[in-house]
């Protein structure tokens, strides 16, 4: 009986542990996972419910986590679960095509980049963005909004280096088009 009881004890030590060392790495993160889940979603709802399904998740694996970045650990559980959901959910959406030159654009406009500092119209530019396709809107996202790094992109999407930086240039550039066509509409 004795045993038992040693053996409950240091169970619910570990547990307790586990939870606290969760919430000093993982939790702290809750604002990337909702952002990226937001715009690869493009729906409040939704991306609530991708982020707790994700949260569920981390936690319950948290013990394959080996250290290092929470948060570039905690957005790859974000997209994943985000194309769990969409498989689930709107399976047509990860099928977009990427053909460029059916939309290409040439413009003067300012750099995408120049548009989300200046934020002058954040209608606009969010407009312009839920338009992209799933997995140039999720490059971009990554870059510009969390700060992500071309190598944390590539281990996050599961993709190799260059296909990041093709796929962030072709983002870019169709941000860029979208929003000189909007712009010269409006």
């Amino acid at each position: 009986m004795l045993k038992r009881s040693e053996d409950r004890k240091e169970e619910a030590q570990l547990d307790q542990q586990k939870r606290e060392q969760f919430e000093t790495r993982v939790l702290p993160h809750l604002g990337a996972a909702y952002n990226l889940a937001r715009w690869l979603t493009r729906n409040d709802h939704d991306a609530e419910d991708v982020v707790q399904e994700s949260y569920l998740r981390a936690y319950r694996f948290f013990d394959a986590f080996r250290g290092g970045d929470g948060r570039a650990w905690l957005l790859t559980i974000v997209r994943n679960t985000c194309y769990t959901w969409f498989q689930q959910n709107r399976a047509h959406e990860l099928t977009a095509s990427l053909d460029d030159a059916a939309n290409s654009i040439e413009s003067d406009a300012p750099s995408p980049e120049a548009e989300l500092i200046k934020s002058a119209d954040r209608k606009l530019i969010t407009k312009a963005l839920e338009e992209l396709p799933l997995e140039f809107r999720e490059v971009l996202v990554l870059r510009e909004m969390e700060g992500m790094s071309y190598k944390e992109i590539a281990d996050i999407t599961e993709i190799p280096l260059g296909t990041v930086m093709s796929r962030l240039a072709r983002a870019r550039k169709r941000l860029q088009q979208s929003l000189a066509l909007n712009v010269s509409r409006g």
